[in-house]
């Protein structure tokens, strides 16, 4: 599966994400959907803005990516994970972190 397609993919469910928090907060369908498509067309450009970058300095992409994946583990470790361990669900939200992350290494050593 080309890159282009997995960052697709996983655009679906990020603006759903998006536009089902919209809806929660009271907007209507049609606006909540909208405003998550306008969102989704950022990312875009700052992979336009991303590539500039990375193909003037060597530097700036390696730099790029490890500032990526430290704002993904603040935001996961600070907001997911203790949103997930209230009321009770503490075992399946544990259980579920290590089998997707089980399955994310699987597919990241079998798909290269």
């Amino acid at each position: 599966m080309p890159l282009t397609t997995a960052i697709a993919l996983q655009d679906i469910p990020a603006g759903l994400a998006v536009a089902l928090a919209l809806r929660g907060a009271g907007l209507s369908n049609i606006r909540a959907m909208l405003i998550a498509a306008a969102t989704g067309w950022l990312e875009p450009l700052g992979a336009l803005l991303a590539v500039g970058l990375s193909s003037g300095m060597a530097l700036a992409y390696p730099v790029g990516l490890g500032l990526a994946a430290g704002a993904m583990l603040f935001v996961v470790s600070h907001e997911v994970i203790p949103e997930t361990h209230r009321d009770g669900h503490q075992t399946a939200a544990s259980i579920g972190l290590m089998v997707g992350f089980a399955v994310m290494m699987t597919l990241d050593t079998t798909l290269g």
